[in-house]
């Protein structure tokens, strides 16, 4: 729904009204109840409601979502060893990986 500005011609009241589009424009003004209440021109005003997007959903950019996604596994080795053993699975000499 949006928000119109209205303001009193004759005593200056202004007052901002969240409307809808079909509803009828207001014509008295709520202080003085002379009929010079009038819609003014300003920006556009909306209201956000209920769950959506919003602009700090992805303040921390592409890189923070594709780390999140695939986290490292903690069992694989980080680098390939130099001297495999005979089996092919495990270290025969010194490596330079952490174990």
């Amino acid at each position: 729904m949006p928000i119109y500005a209205y303001r009193c011609e004759a005593c200056g009241f202004q007052k901002d009204v969240l409307q809808k589009l079909s509803d009828a424009p207001l014509t008295d003004c709520p202080s003085c109840g002379k009929p010079s209440f009038a819609k003014q021109v300003t920006a556009a005003g909306f209201q956000l409601k209920g769950s959506g997007w919003y602009v700090t959903d992805f303040r921390g950019g592409a890189s923070s979502a594709s780390s999140s996604a695939a986290p490292a596994k903690a069992d694989a080795p980080a680098a390939a060893c130099a001297t495999p053993d005979a089996s092919g699975t495990g270290c025969a000499g010194p490596c330079s990986t952490a174990s």
